[in-house]
C-alpha cells in the first residue's frame, strides 16, 4: 500500500531534519520486549514486539530424507503466513510477494550463519535426518517484520528441544524431550535492514515509514567478536551511495552491539 505524495514528502523533509514523529533518531529502534517457549506444541517458541510491530515463531522438527546435494546433514525450511490480521498489505490467497520474500530472508541470515549444526541432526546418513522448520506469524505489522523476525527465529531455535524417539524409531511426544537443538554456541544472527528517503538513512521504520521509503537493504550479521555479513538483499531501483554504505558499515556493528546486549538474557 503506497503513501501519498504529501505523507512522502512531509518524511523526507523530517527525515532530512533528522527527525521521527515518534522522537526517535533515524537510526534507534523502538522498544524491543521479547517472550520464549509461549507455544506448548512447538518444540520451540518465541514473541517478539519491536514497538507495535509484534511476531510469534514457532520451530517444529520431523524426520525425513536429507536434500540430495547435503546427505550427512539435516534440513532446515522457513516459512511465513501473512494473514491479513496483521496488515493491510496482506490478502487472501495464493503467497504475495512479501509471503515469499520474508522467510527466504529470514532462511539466509539463519542458515549462512550455520548456527544450527545441521551435520549433527544425521539420523542415518544418506536416509533419515531431522528437518527443522521455522515458521513465522506476524500478528501486527508496524514495519519493519524482516528484523523482528530474525530475531523471533532465533529466540525460537535458542529454546527448541529434539522430540523424543520411541523403540520402533517414530516420534514419541509423550516422552518428555531432553535434548537441546544442537546450535553453535558462539553464533547469534541478527537482522538489520536499512531505508532511504531521499538522502536519509534509518534503522526500524514504522510502516508509514516504510511504505515511504524508496529502497532498503537487508544485511544478516553474526559473531559478537568479528560481525560477520552473511547475507545482504537489496529491494528497490534507487542506488546507495558510497558514503551511505559507508555510513551503514560504520553503523552495523554498533546496532548488532546493541540489540545482542537486549536478547543477551535469552540467549
Amino acid at each position: 500500500m503506497a503513501s501519498s505524495n504529501l505523507t512522502i514528502e512531509t518524511l523526507k523533509k523530517m527525515f532530512a531534519e533528522g527527525k521521527r514523529f515518534d522522537g526517535r533518531d533515524l537510526l534507534e529502534h523502538r522498544k524491543l520486549s521479547v517472550e520464549t517457549e509461549i507455544s506448548n506444541t512447538a518444540e520451540g517458541s518465541a514473541r517478539v514486539r519491536i514497538g507495535k510491530t509484534e511476531v510469534i515463531v514457532g520451530v517444529k522438527m520431523a524426520m525425513g530424507e536429507p536434500y540430495p546435494d547435503s546427505p550427512d546433514r539435516g534440513n532446515l525450511t522457513v516459512s511465513a503466513d501473512l494473514l491479513p490480521l496483521a496488515s493491510p498489505r496482506f490478502e487472501h490467497g495464493p503467497p504475495g510477494f512479501h509471503a515469499i520474500e520474508l522467510p527466504r530472508l529470514v532462511d539466509r541470515a539463519i542458515r549462512e550463519s550455520h548456527v544450527i549444526e545441521l551435520e549433527k541432526l544425521v539420523i542415518k546418513e544418506g536416509e533419515k535426518v531431522w528437518t527443522v522448520y521455522i515458521d513465522v506469524y506476524p500478528i501486527n505489522d508496524d514495519g519493519n517484520l524482516i528484523d523482528a523476525s530474525t530475531i523471533g527465529a532465533l529466540l525460537a531455535l535458542k529454546t527448541a528441544m529434539v522430540p523424543e524417539l520411541d523403540k520402533d524409531g517414530k516420534i514419541d511426544y509423550d516422552k518428555k524431550a531432553t535434548k537441546k537443538l544442537p546450535l553453535a554456541k558462539d553464533i547469534i544472527p541478527i537482522c538489520f535492514t536499512f531505508y532511504k528517503l531521499g538522502n536519509s538513512l534509518l534503522l526500524d521504520p514504522t510502516r508509514e515509514e516504510e511504505e515511504a521509503c524508496d529502497v532498503r537493504v537487508t544485511f544478516g550479521l553474526s559473531n559478537p567478536k568479528d560481525y560477520l555479513i552473511n547475507s545482504c538483499q537489496k529491494s528497490g531501483k534507487t542506488p546507495f551511495t558510497q558514503e551511505e554504505i559507508d555510513k551503514i558499515m560504520d553503523t552495523l556493528p554498533k546496532k548488532y552491539d546493541e540489540i545482542n546486549e537486549k536478547l543477551k538474557k535469552f540467549l
